[in-house]
This record gives structure tokens, C-alpha cells and sequence, in this order.
């Protein structure tokens, strides 16, 4: 591979902004599958593709459109499984299909389908601007300042919900939390990987990392760095092979996947 790959500015705006998405999928992820809340990704992305499509027929950046009705249907699940004893799986099944169908509605509206909606279908990580790139940086800071400053609160009812509220802990409060930070990082992430891939950032590098028995800390540091490899080796093979960077992103999670567990089946990783 050719060190002039690296010359150019488009390839350091990819790199930096997939590196700051690797970082934040993993740690917002991990969360996500602890509470048995896998798909909420994959939800919260065919959603936000009705954002984006309204945006486009509104003649709105897209990306603003999809943050908002990201930021709604993660409550709208939230509140679904509060108030009418729904499980979450069930929720996000729904918003997941409704999400899709609205989209699909508005693009018929708006004149069928164009480059710019499979830009954000597929990803578009090559194409990321300076603007977005400054935009996802911001968000990545501003995001994991916040799980720091509550990382006690956010590992314990994520644990053990029940007795975090004996604790005092506001889980109502700590569960909306989550899951608007979780919309914000999948609107983020569609120009990675696209609406119809974004789960697998989510789930692939975190399940892989659980499988090695560790604790929370070095799970998610076992998941970052999972992340971080696939996403910086998928860039550059994809530019090199002239391929798509989101399917060989995933690719590569699932290579990396199916490596741990050929190792576990072995007896050569701890048990859960």
C-alpha cells in the first residue's frame, strides 16, 4: 500500500472522523447491549432515514432533520416500553419498520431515489467535509465528557436497575440519557457506514469483546480498539480496491468476530 494515500486531505478527514465514530459506536454500544438493547441502533437509523428524506424534500441539510427525528423516536421507545409494558425488543421492532416506511413515502413524494439518499443509505466516509469532520469531533468529546462525569450512574443502572433506584439514582432520567446520546451517535455514524449498516458498528465489536470475559473497562477498551482497526483498515483497503468503505468496515468486525470465537471454542479465552 502506497504511503501517498495518506498525502491527501480528504483520506485525513475520513481517517479522523472514523476513528472518532469507532470510538463513540463502542462506548455508546456497549451500553446498549448490556441492556439488551441491540437493534436500538438499527431502529433509531431506518428513523432517522425519514429524517433525511424530509430533509431532502424540504430542501433542509439532511443530517439536522435526521438529529431531530432520531432525538423523538428514542423517546417515542423509551416510552413505549415505560408506559404500556411493551418489551424493548418489540418497540424498536416497530419504529424500526414505521422508520423505513415513512422514508420510503417521502422519497416517492419527493421523486424517487437520488445520490444523495444512497449516500447516507451506503455511507459517504470518503466524502465527509471539514465541516462535518469538526461536527463529529465536537459531538465525540461532548458525548463521552458526559459518560465520564456519569460513568457511575450509567454503569450501575445499566447493571442493576432496581437497586440503583434504591440508590437514589434517577434511572428515568439516566435511561433517556442513553438513548439520546445513542440517537445522536447513530445520525453521526450514517456517514461511516450508512443507515443500513450503522447496528454493526454498534453490536459486532462489543459482542466480540464481551466474548473474552473481561471487565467493563478493559471490554470497552477491547471494543474501541476492535472498532478503531476495522474502521481504519476498511478505509484504506476500500480506497485501494476501489470498493465500498462501509461493507468492508463490517467485514472486517465479522472477520474479527468470527476469529474470537475460533479462539474461544479452543479453550483459549475465559469464560463468561
Amino acid at each position: 500500500m502506497s504511503l501517498e494515500i495518506f498525502a491527501f486531505s480528504f483520506m485525513h478527514r475520513a481517517l479522523i472522523a472514523g476513528t472518532s465514530i469507532a470510538i463513540l459506536c463502542s462506548v455508546i454500544g456497549l451500553f446498549l447491549v448490556l441492556r439488551r438493547y441491540s437493534l436500538f441502533g438499527d431502529a433509531i437509523a431506518h428513523s432517522s432515514f425519514g429524517g433525511i428524506a424530509l430533509g431532502l424534500l424540504a430542501g433542509v441539510y439532511p443530517l439536522w432533520t435526521a438529529y431531530g427525528v432520531s432525538l423523538v423516536s428514542a423517546v417515542i421507545i423509551t416510552r413505549i416500553k415505560e408506559k404500556f409494558n411493551i418489551s424493548g425488543d418489540a418497540s424498536v421492532a416497530v419504529l424500526l419498520s414505521s422508520g423505513i416506511a415513512v422514508g420510503l413515502v417521502i422519497i416517492g413524494l419527493s421523486g424517487g431515489f437520488t445520490i444523495d439518499i444512497f449516500s447516507f443509505l451506503f455511507g459517504s466516509i470518503l466524502l465527509v467535509s471539514v465541516n462535518d469532520t469538526i461536527l463529529i469531533l465536537a459531538l465525540t468529546g461532548i458525548i463521552l465528557i458526559v459518560v465520564l462525569l456519569l460513568y457511575k450512574q450509567l454503569l450501575y443502572s445499566t447493571f442493576n436497575e432496581e437497586q440503583a433506584k434504591v440508590s437514589g439514582i434517577a434511572v428515568e432520567k439516566i435511561n433517556y440519557l442513553i438513548v439520546f446520546m445513542a440517537g445522536i451517535t447513530v445520525v453521526t455514524s450514517i456517514q461511516l457506514v450508512g443507515v443500513l449498516l450503522i447496528s454493526a458498528l454498534f453490536v459486532i465489536p462489543n459482542v466480540t469483546a464481551i466474548m473474552y470475559g473481561k471487565g467493563f473497562k478493559q471490554t470497552a477498551i477491547i471494543s474501541i480498539s476492535f472498532s478503531i482497526f476495522s474502521v481504519i483498515t476498511g478505509i484504506l483497503i476500500s480506497y485501494v480496491f476501489d470498493i465500498t468503505p462501509a461493507g468492508t468496515i463490517v467485514l472486517l468486525s465479522i472477520g474479527l468476530f468470527a476469529g474470537t470465537m475460533a479462539i474461544k471454542s479452543l479453550g483459549l479465552l475465559s469464560k463468561n
